[in-house]
């Protein structure tokens, strides 16, 4: 079959699901719990809104540290999570997650298939005092962002409709049985009694170790293999991606709360507090190395923060944020540190930033939880969590890495030398954010002056000199 053939076959099929939706035969509702509270849903509508936002926030984020002819292509593959997991969720993904429990290790996919029996009443174990339909959209937007974050570890050299692939395996045979380890009510890890509130394993663990695997499959960049310094396309980009990190977070962690109610409260002010911290503990590390306070390392210190702190938000007070946010600093920044050393190529340092973040997290959360934690002479929660760091990291390597080479064989993972000099935007996409493409190095100078436009090679295109 051809690619054009195989393209045409794929989007007939996603146009015939939702027909199939009404064909099949229904399936008995789920148990209904208490009514809904009103002030519950408000807040989880808007948690559910916030955290959607984190995924456009990501794609400036990612897209202002590559190479200015990797920007539309890095975004891109942040934007196109959003379009592919929302179908894939309402489809399959909800039920593998949260549907009727195999032994706590996955959920039956015929449990809410295309959304069947996920209605407006609230359910009894997963969203008490909300509709069971908010709840599965506040877990999609968690599993949007997964596969993007992984993104930055192969960025610039990866081929988009193997990426879009990959991405598609990961949310059901990764993310989704993680979450149900984790979240769902008969997972193994939750009657371990592991805490994690918000994402720390499922989300940015699981994506950090994902990244690592990615970039050890991918190989290294040409850039990279010839030691050539690499030049952020645009740091407004990227700090206007942390604000929108930053404040999506909120829905991330107090939304996880799953109520307007007083957990939800401590969550909004650790997570804050955590991340200010974390911002201020990476400047000093990089003034200490004789390093200008650079926008850079803020922006990147805060999102460390915002991730060390996931895992324990509501589960933590104010003080322990605090040493969260800046340990969980200090181990990234050596991690990075470290990475620059060595020849992986990692190239927006996915796995030191939320792949150590995120282990850092999880083991601060069994140390400072209230009432639960090591802190509190509690040390059973701490190996419960050393045990779910191993496992966790064994099977998303494991099964990533295999994945990785799963793609590979269908469509290759890595586009051509020719393609990665050009640029993704071109190779990939046809697009530029240059009026001229003809610029050999696309990440010099002209890299602050874009210019969105559509790429054709038929038209001559002329440089626009900057206005005085």
């Amino acid at each position: 079959m051809s690619k054009r053939a195989l393209k045409w076959s794929l989007l007939l099929l996603l146009l015939s699901l939702g027909p199939l939706a009404i064909l099949l035969p229904a399936r008995p509702s789920p148990p209904e719990g208490q009514p809904a509270t009103p002030g519950d849903i408000a807040w989880m509508l808007t948690a559910t809104g916030l955290v959607l936002l984190m995924t456009p926030g990501l794609s400036f984020f990612y897209g202002g540290m590559v190479k200015g002819k990797n920007v539309i292509s890095t975004m891109l593959q942040s934007f196109i999570a959003m379009c592919m997991i929302s179908v894939v969720w309402i489809v399959v993904g909800f039920s593998v997650a949260f549907g009727e429990s195999f032994h706590g290790l996955i959920g039956s996919p015929a449990s809410f298939f295309l959304w069947r029996g996920v209605g407006t009443g609230t359910h009894p174990d997963l969203s008490p005092t909300v509709p069971l339909t908010l709840f599965g959209l506040f877990q999609l937007k968690f599993a949007i962002i997964t596969p993007a974050l992984i993104t930055g570890s192969f960025a610039e050299r990866v081929r988009f409709s193997a990426y879009v692939l990959f991405m598609v395996l990961f949310t059901l045979l990764i993310y989704a049985p993680l979450a149900h380890w984790t979240w769902h009510p008969q997972g193994f890890l939750h009657k371990w009694g592991v805490l994690d509130f918000a994402g720390g394993t499922v989300v940015h663990i699981s994506a950090g170790i994902s990244a690592l695997a990615g970039a050890m499959v991918l190989g290294r960049r040409q850039a990279h293999l010839e030691s050539e310094a690499h030049t952020p396309a645009n740091v407004p980009f990227v700090v206007l991606g942390t604000g929108m990190l930053w404040f999506g977070w909120f829905g991330f962690n107090a939304g996880s709360a799953l109520g307007a109610n007083t957990t939800a409260i401590t969550a909004f002010l650790t997570t804050n507090t955590a991340s200010a911290t974390a911002a201020l503990t990476w400047l000093l590390l990089d003034s200490l190395r004789g390093r200008k306070p650079s926008a850079l390392a803020a922006c990147i210190g805060a999102v460390v923060g915002l991730v060390a702190i996931t895992p324990a938000a509501g589960y933590v007070d104010v003080g322990a944020s605090i040493v969260i946010g800046a340990l969980g600093a200090i181990a990234s920044n050596v991690a990075v540190h470290l990475k620059t050393k060595s020849t992986l190529d990692d190239t927006l340092d996915v796995f030191p930033c939320h792949g150590v973040g995120g282990l850092v997290g999880m083991l601060l959360t069994a140390v400072f939880a209230k009432e639960e934690g090591a802190i509190h002479g509690n040390f059973r929660l701490l190996g419960y969590h050393c045990l779910t760091l191993v496992i966790v990291s064994i099977f998303v390597f494991a099964g990533s890495y295999g994945l990785f080479k799963l793609v590979n064989l269908v469509l290759p993972l890595r586009v051509s030398l020719a393609s990665e000099d050009a640029g993704l935007d071109i190779s990939q996409h046809g697009e530029t954010i240059y009026e001229d493409t003809s610029q050999e190095d696309l990440s010099g100078p002209l890299s602050g002056r874009m210019s969105i436009a559509p790429y054709d090679a038929s038209i001559p295109r002329t440089l626009v000199p900057p206005s005085k």
